[in-house]
């Protein structure tokens, strides 16, 4: 085991900038013009589904497939799987589906519907999001169009509350949902989570780089400031902090939030630990002759920047690179040529550390990878014969019944996939998926993108019931091994920063988290 103190001559040198990764990290220019944010308590009467749902969502009928998916269950979806993958075995998979996790209890799974050169298809998982986006996207299930928002409250995060205070773990306080962009989202979250609990709940922005931030931990409590300058103390928060949550927000707070930072440490939100645990949890599921994998692009973790023209070549010249700790489609680079790579060498980069990942691409100019080669299967052609790249968002809950899927969604790419590439290809456009465009320190949503789950744009993904149903086992597992490494990092219920260190050997990220601490304890 290495010592959180390992290279700390390195990282005493990096003391000077520590500040700058902690709650009162002194503000730029733009930065401080922003307003002073603070608290403001929502009711449950105040939810209007135009505010929480786009409007083509509204206006939108679901798909009947992904209705009848949405309602199989999982003893249905387990037969089925079965079925069609004789090697596994219901009650391994259906232990799976029925388990509980410990502290990843909603998560959401990026995925590409990928096949071989030899015609094989199946989803592999792209990353996994400890804060996924996607209730603002599903179309009513012939019911009341905010269900999604109020059964995320009701059946996942208020049975943990009233178990945690049940055993008297939770402190004196009030109920909050905290985040740092989609605001869409999380006004519908408080907003329902304040119906289903019976009491107004606190809203509040909590951004990254706030000079003066409304929200502070007293004795590890998570208090907010109303707009009176008063503070409140909090039991329990709903977290939508996407932003480096771990430089402000305590690992082992005693207010429970939902989810924990440690989930974003041990994979949600930590692209290099995700590998780590989905290969755990594969070679676990091996020793336990449990014929089950996590399917992902090949990865090479613990790169650094002089390494990555080796690896781009061994996957045959075209890969994507990645800072591991980003998210929002920030930190990705596609490279196909040589441009490209080299505008990836020469930008500043905050940490010691990249991925490397083998590319999806089109049958011609795949990465070869060790299980062979990958392309995109991609949208139905168009009228004029161009087939888009597409990825699904897959969204799931723990539930005392175990897991289930809550909500659906697709992203295309901006241009469509060619058959060849060359020195201009502006690989970005034809692969990329995200929405998510960053202006300043704000996040904008280019929603011309979106493919829903409606009878309007389900039939151009190319997809079937049975791809749904891989893609929710491949997003169960891909949870159930963060959930798995998160445990493994806190024995005894505290952050173990020397296994941590040992398994992600980065001394700029390991400076973020005992930052966070020191400004935890300035807030005290």
């Amino acid at each position: 085991m290495i010592s959180t103190h390992s290279g700390s001559r390195k990282r005493r040198s990096r003391r000077a900038s520590q500040n700058e990764m902690s709650p009162r990290k002194k503000p730029s220019k733009a930065e401080s013009i922003s307003p002073v944010y603070s608290a403001k308590q929502v009711t449950g009467d105040e939810f209007e589904p135009e505010n929480h749902f786009y409007e083509r969502v509204l206006n939108a009928t679901v798909h009947p497939l992904v209705q009848s998916f949405l309602n199989l269950g999982n003893k249905s979806i387990v037969s089925r799987y079965c079925h069609l993958n004789p090697q596994v075995n219901e009650k391994d998979l259906l232990d799976v589906l029925s388990k509980t996790p410990k502290y990843f209890r909603w998560s959401g799974a990026d995925l590409f519907k990928v096949s071989s050169r030899t015609g094989r298809q199946e989803m592999i998982v792209i990353e996994t999001n400890s804060c996924p986006s996607g209730m603002k996207s599903l179309p009513g299930q012939g019911e009341d169009v905010s269900k999604g928002y109020h059964r995320l409250m009701m059946d996942t995060f208020l049975p943990w509350i009233k178990e945690l205070e049940g055993a008297g773990s939770l402190p004196q306080g009030g109920l909050a949902v905290m985040y740092d962009k989609n605001d869409m989202e999380n006004t519908g979250y408080a907003m329902a989570l304040s119906e289903v609990s019976g009491e107004p709940v606190w809203l509040v922005e909590f951004y990254q780089h706030d000079p003066n931030p409304p929200v502070k931990w007293v004795e590890k409590v998570m208090h907010v400031r109303d707009e009176k300058g008063a503070w409140h103390p909090i039991r329990a928060s709903f977290r939508y902090v996407t932003q480096k949550p771990w430089n402000r927000i305590p690992l082992d707070s005693k207010t429970l939030v939902f989810n924990s930072v440690v989930c974003c440490l041990a994979g949600g939100r930590n692209k290099m630990m995700a590998d780590k645990a989905y290969e755990l949890l594969n070679v676990d599921m091996r020793c336990k002759n449990i014929n089950l994998e996590i399917r992902c692009p090949e990865t090479k973790r613990d790169i650094t920047k002089e390494q990555i023209p080796l690896w781009v070549k061994s996957m045959g010249g075209v890969a994507v690179i990645k800072n591991p700790y980003s998210n929002a489609g920030q930190g990705v680079w596609i490279v196909t040529n040589n441009k490209e790579l080299e505008t990836v060498l020469e930008q500043p980069y905050p940490y010691d550390k990249y991925i490397v990942q083998s590319l999806v691409g089109n049958a011609q100019w795949s990465s070869v990878t060790k299980r062979g080669q990958y392309y995109h299967t991609g949208l139905m052609p168009t009228k004029k014969g161009n087939i888009y790249v597409a990825d699904l968002r897959m969204m799931i809950r723990s539930t005392p019944k175990g897991y289930e899927p809550i909500s659906i969604y697709a992203r295309k790419a901006r241009i469509p996939l060619s058959k060849t590439i060359d020195e201009n290809t502006d690989s970005w456009a034809m692969l990329g998926t995200n929405l998510s465009v960053k202006k300043g320190n704000a996040f904008t949503t280019d929603t011309n993108r979106l493919m829903l789950m409606d009878t309007k744009d389900f039939n151009k993904l190319g997809l079937g019931i049975d791809d749904l149903i891989d893609a929710y086992v491949q997003t169960v597992l891909s949870s159930t091994a963060i959930d798995s490494m998160a445990d493994m990092l806190t024995p005894g219920g505290s952050f173990n920063r020397d296994l941590f260190s040992s398994l992600n050997e980065d001394d700029e990220l390991l400076d973020e988290i005992i930052g966070m601490g020191k400004g935890s304890e300035e807030a005290q």
